[in-house]
């Protein structure tokens, strides 16, 4: 793929394309469940903390979060729209802050009485009876038998003796899923529910329903190099008719040289102001990497997102080679539009200060700067491609245009920021009922010089 990429380049296309520590790595399931403390030059704050920030705009103040609080914060995080029905309570009237939130929740079985005490403070016991509602466990929960149960409750210092039957169920699910982290135990009975308590519920209540962070393992992981191979190998050139539909005929147009078509299902959804986003074609040079991360000592989460890039191959590059990951499509001017096998690797950093040290690491190791350097990782570019969501010393803004249809497939290009409003254009004029957006990006110098005719 490189010799092909290179050619591409030459082309003139614009196209696309810390916490260092001898203790044994947290997996997936124990971070999930383990708030990581984040450090900047001026605050702490926890991993769940920040995400719930960033994501959702939730943030509760250190002490007492009441009830109204929490029931608002859980439908935000569920997504619930306005209740079909208007539910009177007892306590609580329709011109409250809380009413709408109260009502969605109602209405969906995961609050059940019509009293509310929006104002007092939550106890950690209500919040697990709604965390367990809203997590979609209460089936699970009502299954148990007294004697699991019984088990479960001694956990938290409790008995069912003076709890309903659904309500010691609850608690005692609550606590074998997992959705109340072990850390947590000893702040449960008879005690008002923390800041921290009620952010890890909105958490894991996300977690379970898999809408929290997604990962294959941290850098420092004992078998990520295994995970990574299995992500890579079992992934396939995407292919998308609604969407190639138009993209492929912009390629035709010269409205783009090149794009991506990736799968939302893959999304990590980490922090973005913690999160780089690397692409590239070759497993090898991925395990590199990785290696290479953890010997500078860069722990970080890593997740892998299939990816396939689309470009013009001109017909005088001679006869394409066909392989099961580098397929080409001859169009009607005798050039080829051709489909490779990619994939980005994301990845969530413990800090802002880990994120910066990256680009130094790549610029050294793993950007080529002549044909016959050594000292490099494999399969090193010219222009290697990362970028960030977020702004960032040493790198430079540039545009992604994304177009996404009715499925989980999205197709983006990439562009300076001139022409993007051009292109946005022009992706409407070619295809209707799509959602069609333009953003901005940093990127490496190396891309954008790519990007700007430039040789390196």
């Amino acid at each position: 793929m490189m010799n092909v990429r290179n050619k591409w380049i030459l082309s003139g296309s614009l196209a696309l394309s810390l916490l260092f520590s001898a203790a044994l790595p947290l997996s997936a399931a124990q971070a999930a469940a383990t708030p990581t403390v984040l450090q900047s030059s001026t605050t702490s704050i926890t991993e769940y903390e920040q995400f719930l920030q960033e994501k959702f705009g939730i943030a509760f103040q250190q002490g007492t979060v009441t009830k109204g609080q929490f029931l608002q914060q859980i439908a935000k995080v569920l997504h619930l729209g306005v209740a079909k029905s208007q539910p009177v309570f007892s306590d609580l009237g329709a011109d409250s802050p809380y009413y709408s939130s109260a009502a969605a929740l109602y209405e969906q079985g995961i609050i059940t009485s019509l009293k509310i005490e929006a104002d007092k403070p939550l106890q950690a016991t209500s919040a697990l009876y709604i965390a367990v509602k809203a997590a979609g466990l209460a089936e699970l929960a009502h299954s148990y038998p007294q004697s699991k149960t019984t088990d479960a409750l001694k956990q938290i210092g409790y008995s069912p003796a003076g709890l309903s039957l659904s309500a010691a169920q609850e608690l005692a699910a609550a606590v074998h899923s997992g959705l109340l982290p072990s850390s947590f135990y000893k702040e449960v009975k008879g005690k008002a529910a923390s800041a921290d308590l009620a952010e890890a519920l909105l958490v894991q209540i996300l977690s379970i329903k898999g809408e929290y962070k997604h990962y294959i393992g941290y850098t420092s992981d004992a078998d990520i190099y295994g995970k990574l191979a299995d992500a890579y190998n079992t992934s396939d050139i995407i292919q998308s008719p609604e969407l190639q539909t138009v993209v492929d005929t912009a390629l035709k147009q010269n409205l783009v040289t090149g794009y991506n078509l990736k799968d939302n299902r893959f999304d990590a959804n980490f922090v973005d102001s913690l999160t780089l986003t690397y692409g590239h074609d070759n497993l090898k040079h991925a395990v590199q990497l990785i290696g290479l991360l953890r010997s500078e000592g860069i722990r970080a989460k890593i997740q892998f997102e299939p990816k396939t890039s689309a470009f013009i191959y001109l017909k005088e590059w001679g006869e394409p080679v066909q392989t099961e990951n580098y397929k080409v499509v001859q169009i009607e001017n005798g050039n080829y539009i051709a489909y490779a096998k990619e994939y980005d690797l994301k990845f969530e950093f413990a800090n802002a200060a880990d994120k910066a040290r990256f680009q130094p690491v790549i610029l050294q190791y793993a950007k080529k700067n002549s044909e016959d350097q050594t000292g490099l990782i494999a399969s090193s570019w010219w222009q290697p491609l990362y970028y960030s969501a977020t702004k960032l010393d040493d790198y430079i803004q540039i545009t992604n245009n994304k177009i996404t249809g009715a499925g989980h497939y999205y197709a983006q290009s990439f562009s300076l920021n001139e022409p993007s409003a051009a292109i946005a254009e022009g992706f409407k004029k070619l295809g209707t009922g799509l959602d069609i957006q333009s953003y901005p990006i940093w990127v490496d110098k190396p891309f954008y010089n790519y990007l700007n005719g430039e040789s390196l």
